[in-house]
């Protein structure tokens, strides 16, 4: 009988411990890790560089050592440098990167794009979208991650974008210019098709780029009106004097030359008291730009003010570590009119049977389909568990059958892409890219 009740005890201790809220364990408020695991130099993607040339895609992924949780929050980190230098292994993208995967967040610190020539306005613009189309690219990828091989056990309904100065405006961009008619006026429309247009075309096509909100460290965007209502919350921190980024609206400055006017973590506040957008914004009083990148005290400022904006986004009710301060000065937002007009460039379609690893299926036909779609299977005496997902990887349809095969009708799905998923009993899966026309 005692051996009946211990094993019970057991069985209601860990059922008790797994129905846990992860926030109620500590995680994402305290370092609940000792370690960080760095697995360095994972290609996310490609795309063309200024210069002409092919360029893979790489970034440093820090992951809690010893971590079994399968449902992580991820944080994707893009460095400064004036968009002509930098790299994924600064220094204060490694703290950061360390700082929050030992609180049980997966870091990924990603190099994009640099570079830019003549060294003027209209080319500037251009290499933030370059640099932002990496970005999206790099979110696409854990997307991508989760539907197939899931090596990285995120939380796709929980993906932050973030990073310092240039990495900042690169994310900053990356959430809210959102509509074609935003950029075209600053490069032209050749060269926003040319470029890919604003999803790009650095890798993992198709998949989304949803994200739960922005952490921006000493950044600024093109217009304080491209954020609009309804858009995903953002944390910011910036210096009053900052010469580079401006701490309002002004020219930033890379390297010293004034090249094109943004609108400061300041203007962008205003704006989203206005608009009703959750943010969280500290000021650092007479500060110049990336003070936390020479100084530990201003760097833990960052990492506690980032880490209450984030554990507020996860629902958890941790006491906050640094609240927000009063703003320095007044904004005042200039007249400003949204445009409408969004040319969307689609996503490409090549390579729609792109998972080639199959003990399931033997065919799945017509794709693109008007109006059905038939899938064939290879073991007919076994029972076929079917999921249709949306490119967030949100379930629309599933059912299952023993049969040799099934149809999945259009019925009232809209026309685009989506995910099949076909798994068994023993846990072999396939995932294939289908559309709908």
């Amino acid at each position: 009988m005692k051996i009946h009740l211990l094993a019970l005890a057991t069985i209601v201790c860990t059922t008790f411990i797994k129905a846990q809220s992860p926030c109620a364990t500590g995680r994402y408020a305290t370092d609940t890790f000792t370690n960080t695991t760095v697995t360095s130099n994972i290609t996310y993607g490609s795309n063309i560089t200024v210069g002409g040339s092919a360029q893979a895609l790489t970034m440093d992924v820090y992951e809690p050592t010893g971590d079994v949780y399968t449902k992580r929050p991820l944080i994707i980190l893009a460095h400064g440098g004036s968009f002509v230098g930098g790299s994924k292994t600064d220094a204060d993208m490694v703290t950061l990167s360390q700082a929050f995967s030992k609180k049980g967040y997966v870091c990924a610190s990603i190099n994009y794009r640099l570079g830019f020539f003549p060294f003027d306005s209209v080319n500037a613009v251009r290499a933030v979208v370059r640099a932002l189309q990496d970005m999206k690219a790099s979110i696409r990828f854990f997307y991508k991650d989760k539907l197939t091989s899931d090596t990285y056990k995120i939380d796709t309904n929980n993906i932050f974008i973030g990073g310092s100065s240039a990495g900042a405006i690169t994310a900053l961009h990356a959430a809210y210019l959102n509509k074609s008619c935003e950029i075209v006026p600053y490069i032209g429309a050749a060269s926003y098709t040319a470029l890919g247009g604003i999803e790009g075309y650095s890798g993992n096509q198709c998949y989304s780029s949803k994200i739960k909100g922005v952490i921006s460290i000493c950044g600024a965007l093109g217009k304080y009106g491209w954020l609009e209502a309804g858009d995903v919350p953002f944390c910011t921190l910036h210096g009053t004097i900052d010469g580079t980024v401006k701490y309002s609206q002004g020219k930033a400055s890379p390297s010293g030359q004034p090249l094109l006017y943004l609108d400061g973590s300041r203007m962008l506040k205003q704006q989203a008291m206005a608009l009703g957008i959750n943010n969280s914004f500290y000021t650092w009083y007479g500060a110049d730009h990336v003070p936390y990148q020479s100084n530990a005290l201003y760097m833990d400022t960052t990492i506690n003010f980032v880490r209450d904006f984030l554990i507020s986004r996860l629902g958890c009710s941790n006491t906050a570590l640094q609240a927000p301060n009063t703003p320095f000065g007044t904004a005042t937002l200039y007249p400003y009119a949204p445009c409408t007009t969004n040319s969307v460039l689609a996503c490409s379609t090549v390579g729609i049977k792109e998972f080639t690893k199959n003990l399931l299926v033997t065919n799945v036909f017509p794709n693109p389909s008007d109006n059905e779609i038939t899938v064939e299977f290879k073991n007919q005496n076994s029972i076929h568990y079917i999921e249709l997902l949306d490119l967030t990887g949100k379930q629309l349809f599933n059912t299952s059958t023993n049969d040799a095969s099934i149809k999945i009708k259009k019925n009232s799905f809209n026309a685009g892409m989506y995910f099949l998923k076909i798994t068994d009993t023993v846990g072999n899966s396939y995932v294939q890219k289908v559309i709908f026309k």
